[in-house]
C-alpha cells in the first residue's frame, strides 16, 4: 500500500480454509478492529491509528471493500450489493451468528497466544458491530466494543432487536457477562440502523452492558460522525481491560 496503510504490515489469516488479508501495526496488547461498510476507509484507518498511539497492537482484518477508498454513497451501494451474495455474512436472518465470526475468533485466539496478557480487544462497527459480541464467545476476547451495530438490517421489530447471535452463542455471552466481562456499546439513539439492539443487550446482560449514547443525528460514532467522547471511552475501556499488570 502507498497511502494511509503504507506503515502497516500486510499479512493474511487462514482458518478452516477461509483466508482474509490483515493489516497490523503497533505494540502492546492486541486489539482487532473490524471495519464498517463499505470497507477500510481513511477514517477507519485514522481511528485505528489512535488506538495504536494509545499503546496497542492493532489488527485490521480486510473483509470486504477496497482498502483506503473513501466513503461515498456509490461505494456503499457497491459493497452492499456484493455482501448480499456473500455467505460469510448474515443480512436478514435472525437468531443466527454470522459465519465469519468463526474466522474472527480464530484471529483473536492467535493474537492472544502471541501477545499474552489477559486477552484481546475486539471492536466492530456498523454492519460488523455485532461481530465483537460474537467474538466474545471465545475466552480470548475480554474487551468487546460494539459501535452502532447494524446487522441484521433493522427491517421490522424482530430484526431491529436481534443481536446477530445464535441462542447458544447468546447463552455464552450471558455467562461471560455474569462472570464479569463487560461489553461497551456506542450509538446515536436516533440512528434507525441500530434498531433496538441496545435495549436487547441491557435486558440480556444488565449492568455488564456499558451503554454510551450521543445526542444529535449520525451513524459512525468513531468515524464519519466521530465523537471524541466515544473515542476516549473506547481507549479507556481497552486500557482498563487489557493493560493490566
Amino acid at each position: 500500500m502507498t497511502g494511509e496503510l503504507a506503515t502497516w504490515t500486510h499479512g493474511e489469516h487462514t482458518f478452516e480454509g477461509v483466508a482474509h488479508p490483515t493489516y497490523r501495526k503497533g505494540s502492546g496488547p492486541g486489539v482487532i478492529i473490524v471495519h464498517e461498510i463499505p470497507g477500510i476507509t481513511p477514517k477507519v484507518i485514522a481511528f485505528a491509528e489512535e488506538v495504536v498511539a494509545a499503546g496497542f497492537t492493532v489488527v485490521l482484518p480486510h473483509l470486504f471493500g477496497t482498502p483506503e477508498r473513501p466513503m461515498s454513497v456509490p461505494y456503499v451501494v457497491e459493497t452492499l450489493t456484493r455482501l448480499c451474495v456473500n455467505a460469510e455474512f448474515t443480512k436478514l436472518a435472525t437468531g443466527v451468528t454470522a459465519p465469519v465470526a468463526t474466522w474472527l475468533r480464530s484471529l483473536a485466539r492467535d493474537l492472544h497466544e502471541e501477545l499474552g496478557g489477559p486477552g484481546v480487544g475486539a471492536l466492530g462497527m456498523c454492519f460488523t458491530g455485532g461481530f465483537a459480541l460474537a467474538m466474545m464467545v471465545d475466552q480470548a476476547v475480554v474487551a468487546p466494543v460494539l459501535a452502532q451495530p447494524s446487522a441484521p438490517f433493522a427491517v421490522g421489530k424482530v430484526r431491529a432487536a436481534d443481536l446477530n447471535l445464535s441462542p447458544a452463542d447468546l447463552g455464552v455471552v450471558r455467562e461471560r457477562a455474569a462472570a464479569g466481562c463487560q461489553v461497551l456499546g456506542l450509538q446515536y439513539p436516533s440512528d434507525v440502523a441500530t434498531g433496538t439492539r441496545f435495549d436487547t443487550l441491557t435486558r440480556e446482560i444488565g449492568d455488564a452492558f456499558v451503554r454510551i449514547e450521543f445526542g444529535g443525528k449520525g451513524h459512525g460514532t468513531l468515524t464519519e460522525e466521530r465523537q471524541q467522547e466515544g473515542v476516549d471511552r473506547v481507549l479507556a475501556f481497552f486500557a482498563e481491560k487489557l493493560q493490566k499488570a
